[in-house]
């Protein structure tokens, strides 16, 4: 990384200017991975955020988070017979079952991936 720097009275101040990134937006992983490494692993914040790694770091975290959820979601559903059926005769339950799956699945990604 080659650094610039700027004349300010006695001191040379660097150029941090971002490099220009793709515009996609994070969702609630990619967030979540920012803020966590933001307020407890702060090296590597400042690292990424130095090198303009971060945005790309994030969303890398958030595709392999939202990936690994749908995976999960489909295995739990299929071991535990959660299935059409089950929402046609009883939804209730079904809505039970599937919001208990869910919770399940968020905890996993959550822990492998997003807070590690």
């Amino acid at each position: 990384m080659n650094l610039t720097y700027e004349r300010n009275g006695d001191y040379r101040i660097p150029n941090l200017i971002p490099s220009e990134q793709e515009e996609t937006m994070l969702t609630k992983y990619g967030v979540l991975r920012k803020n966590y490494l933001k307020n407890h692993r702060r090296g590597i914040y400042t690292g990424l955020l130095l090198s303009g790694e971060l945005l790309t770091h994030c969303l890398e975290i958030q595709e392999q988070a939202e990936e690994r959820f749908e995976v999960l979601t489909q295995k739990l559903s299929k071991n535990q017979t959660v299935t059409e059926k089950l929402k046609q005769n009883d939804p209730l339950q079904w809505t039970k079952e599937m919001n208990r799956i869910y919770q399940q699945v968020e905890e996993i990604v959550l822990k492998e991936l997003v807070y590690q």
